[in-house]
């Protein structure tokens, strides 16, 4: 006879205590057929228990009494162990594992819900919104759909239909970019674009979502009429007038000009127009004619001219995603464009040999940054953007697939080379998080280079905020879903219960934190769109035991988490472009 304490241990037994007088009940109720005994023996009618029948001096019945009371204990024991690892989900080889993540994935829809029904109930519509103060405000006059349209994705993966069904509503009945408002080029194309784009794809082909994004795109051309093709930092969306950065002399971001292209198209490959497709792809040739030392660009380029403005090198903000790009370029075309995987394998060498450090004392693989050029000294700073790359590098090395899937065909050195620093580096990205008093890492820290000190990570006052970045919990999903090592699942839902604990506001909504390493941290009154479209959607997917749901295979995700299908370019597309 058997059965499951793990499906019959009451929510009530909360201690130890509680926990081994239902256990002791319980086993002596299944163990004894007949009335049991306090005192751990079987019971006749007939018989007196054998404290009575029996001298405990006997020496026999003690040794009997001895092994009984033994065995007795290590059952107890082990149940009541069972029950504890059970509570705290620390173990995830539980025969119900399963389970255990469905009951995980569902606290992070939950999560999500909160935040966004609150949004929905005090600023429904609104571009920002500050979930403390419950304040709100456009952007643009009549608002971008900032937050609805970039989290539109995320409901649908959660099934989340009620909602959903407003936002699209809102979408229909509101939504108009006629509007005199100069929007940031990048931002609103991974957002918005993205956005629509994934919506339209994930909803079965909704018109409404393709119409918003065509009409959204064609203002965006406007921001690409520069002499080079590089596009400005900004554009009207009525006049479609392309707008030079207000800072850094006129310069565009690196990042942002080449981190356009999966949605441009993505979008060419749906209504058949190849303008989108050239205007996006000439950015390449562009930034490639530069000839950048070890394939490491600077972080600024000239709208006008073409060329880069600076020397400073990194992979955090203003770099990051132009390297994310390269690879999901050859990704997104079903590997037809080796123009763009060969960009990438030269970047991640010039990576490895200017830019991957160690700290001390405990050995840390982390990414600095060139503040004075290619040439020059290394710091030792690290944004929390960059821990986008762990997750690219695996990608990279697999192509999405599962890690024995790729290694059945040529693994190469390099393929190994890549996975083993991108385990690395999601180490030192988790240490970020683990690292402060909060559970939830910085915006950025810097790491030890001195052998004498006794910590390898350092945060600033001006970094220890958190604006519920994605980047981590990107690349834990994406490692889980390619090796299967359930510690990134671990790692995970251990970031996810920082961020419930401290996070959380007394309704129950979400903000993100002035000072994680501050207990109680306070809040920053807001709430960034891709805490919805990013974040919590990776959570979700990390959850997930369905590695065919968005399958790596299958799909290449923007850098705003908004997933799209992988296509083939032929007939109607080629890449337009070769190298110097």
């Amino acid at each position: 006879m058997s059965f499951n304490v793990s499906q019959n241990i009451p929510d009530f037994a909360t201690t130890a205590r509680q926990a081994e007088d239902y256990i002791w009940q319980r086993t002596n109720s299944v163990l004894h057929s007949q009335s049991p005994s306090r005192h751990g023996h079987y019971r006749k009618d007939s018989d007196l228990p054998l404290y009575k029948d029996k001298p405990l001096s006997s020496q026999a019945d003690s040794v009997q009494d001895f092994r009984r009371k033994l065995i007795t204990l290590g059952v107890i024991t082990g149940f009541i162990l069972f029950f504890l690892y059970r509570s705290s989900g620390l173990f995830w080889f539980s025969t119900s594992s399963t389970e255990i993540w469905k009951t995980r994935q569902d606290l992070v829809r939950q999560t999500f819900l909160d935040s966004y029904l609150d949004y929905e109930a005090h600023a429904m519509g609104k571009d920002i919104y500050k979930p403390v103060s419950k304040q709100s405000r456009q952007m643009a006059p009549n608002g971008l759909g900032w937050i609805i349209v970039d989290c539109l994705d995320t409901m649908m993966i959660m099934k989340l239909d009620e909602p959903l069904a407003r936002a699209r509503a809102w979408v229909s009945d509101n939504l108009t970019y006629d509007q005199d408002y100069a929007v940031n080029t990048f931002e609103t194309t991974i957002r918005m674009l993205g956005g629509f784009l994934s919506a339209h794809y994930l909803s079965n082909y909704d018109d409404l979502y393709l119409e918003k994004a065509v009409d959204l795109a064609n203002r965006l051309l406007g921001a690409f009429d520069s002499p080079s093709g590089i596009p400005y930092a900004s554009v009207n969306l009525r006049t479609l007038k392309g707008i030079k950065s207000h800072d850094d002399g006129g310069a565009s971001s690196t990042a942002e000009v080449t981190s356009l292209q999966l949605e441009f198209k993505y979008l060419s490959k749906l209504t058949g127009e190849t303008l989108y497709w050239e205007k996006a792809e000439k950015v390449m040739k562009v930034i490639d004619d530069n000839h950048a030392i070890d394939a490491l660009v600077p972080i600024f380029i000239h709208p006008d001219t073409g060329k880069f403005r600076g020397q400073q090198i990194r992979l955090g903000s203003r770099g990051d995603s132009y390297y994310e790009y390269l690879l999901k370029q050859y990704l997104q075309t079903n590997n037809q464009e080796n123009i763009y995987r060969q960009m990438y394998d030269e970047s991640m060498t010039g990576l490895k040999k200017r830019l991957v450090e160690k700290s001390y004392p405990n050995g840390f693989t982390y990414i600095a940054e060139l503040d004075s050029g290619i040439n020059g000294p290394t710091t030792p700073k690290m944004d929390h953007l960059v821990c986008f790359l762990p997750g690219n590098l695996a990608l990279g090395a697999t192509g999405g697939y599962d890690l024995a899937t790729a290694q059945r065909t040529l693994w190469t050195f390099r393929q190994a080379a890549d996975l083993k620093l991108s385990k690395e580096l999601i180490r030192t990205c988790y240490q970020m998080y683990a690292a402060t008093k909060t559970g939830i890492a910085p915006e950025i820290v810097f790491f030890n280079k001195d052998p004498s000190m006794s910590e390898d990570i350092h945060v600033k006052f001006q970094d220890a905020h958190n604006l519920q970045r994605p980047e981590t919990v990107e690349s834990l999903f994406i490692l889980w879903r390619i090796t299967k090592d359930p510690i990134y699942r671990e790692w995970g839902w251990t970031i996810f219960e920082a961020f419930r604990k401290y996070a959380v506001l007394s309704d129950g909504s979400y903000s993100s934190l002035e000072n994680v390493d501050q207990i109680p941290p306070l809040s920053r009154d807001n709430m960034e769109s891709f805490w919805l479209a990013e974040t919590l959607k990776y959570f979700y997917l990390l959850f997930e035991d369905d590695d065919s749901i968005l399958s790596l295979e299958q799909f290449v995700f923007n850098t705003e988490a908004h997933p799209f299908p992988k296509f083939n370019i032929e007939p109607l597309f080629k890449t337009g472009w070769s190298r110097d």
